[in-house]
């Protein structure tokens, strides 16, 4: 499969422009022989502006799956271009909202994955199960962002048979309890074409990139699957974003990677022949459930609120 990773700047609430993105990036991504195309957590609406908007407000802008209006142009965009597209939004169902994403291809919609651990917004209900898919002979899954964090989602998703994970993220450049995690300064992006070694410097570092390459391999390498980490580029609602959409192998190997500051994909080929070979494989085939079975079964409080929604932050 040639696989596609997408970076870009959505507009907060602007799904006509978010989609016209998505359908430039989408025809450049078929140019370049691409197979498939995913983008970032809720790419069609914008993500960081929601956490601020009323029941009524986040009710408008979530849509019905597969019915709703950006469905059906992602599955028209899809047709267009003959190469199934993955994106996020918000949906809307049966009295509930749920942060979301789907994959389409020309014949409709093809999977569906509720953020298992929202925290944006208390108006956002969780998704409740683990969403494995077959696209062009591949078994793919989906978790979106936070879900990424907890480990056992990743096992549970491998467990069930995925080969690529797609994790489209809205991440990066937020403060944290971890040594040189901050926001970046505006005034980086603004010089960004006079001086790109310096907004280089803070993407790559302990704020953006740094941080991901501490745990976003490791998820790869320790299950044995391929890795279609998406992320914006620039500003999602009041917070600046690193990009660095990505692929990875199954030895935690980066593949390809976007590194301009554009609305920018990054192609590469992935091959079966790799996942078992992988030591996650190996290790997953070791793995002597009776040992642990009961421990990570134990009842738990969920919190998942991260350090800049904190009051005083």
């Amino acid at each position: 499969m040639n696989l596609a990773v997408a970076q870009f700047q959505p507009r907060d609430a602007d799904k006509a422009y978010n989609l016209s993105v998505i359908r430039t990036l989408t025809e450049k991504a078929k140019s370049a022989g691409a197979d498939v195309i995913c983008f970032h957590e809720m790419s069609v609406t914008a993500y960081t502006f929601t956490k601020d908007l009323s029941l009524q407000a986040l009710t408008g802008l979530a849509e019905e799956v597969p019915n709703g209006k950006s469905t059906r142009e992602l599955i028209g965009i899809s047709k267009a271009f003959d190469i199934p597209i993955l994106a996020g939004l918000l949906e809307r169902s049966e009295g509930n909202i749920y942060n979301t994403y789907i994959a389409v291809t020309k014949g409709g919609l093809v999977a569906r994955h509720r953020k298992l651990h929202p925290f944006i917004s208390n108006y956002l209900s969780a998704g409740n199960s683990y969403c494995v898919f077959d696209l062009l002979g591949w078994k793919c899954g989906i978790l979106i962002c936070y879900d990424n964090n907890v480990i056992e989602n990743v096992r549970a998703t491998s467990l069930l048979g995925a080969e690529l994970i797609f994790a489209p993220h809205v991440t990066g450049c937020t403060p944290s309890a971890m040594p040189g995690r901050d926001y970046v300064s505006d005034v980086f992006w603004q010089n960004r074409e006079s001086d790109p070694d310096a907004l280089r410097k803070e993407f790559d570092g302990p704020k953006g990139r740094g941080w991901l390459m501490r745990w976003l391999p490791a998820r790869a390498y320790d299950n044995g699957v391929y890795y279609a980490f998406t992320n914006p580029i620039g500003y999602d609602g009041e917070h600046l974003k690193n990009g660095n959409s990505m692929i990875l192998d199954p030895y935690g190997e980066v593949l390809a990677e976007v590194r301009s500051f554009e609305n920018d994909i990054a192609v590469s080929r992935i091959t079966k022949d790799k996942i078992q070979r992988s030591g996650g494989w190996r290790y997953k085939n070791a793995r002597r459930p009776e040992l642990y079975r009961d421990i990570l079964g134990r009842s738990h409080t969920s919190d998942t609120t991260p350090i800049w929604l904190k009051k005083g932050m």
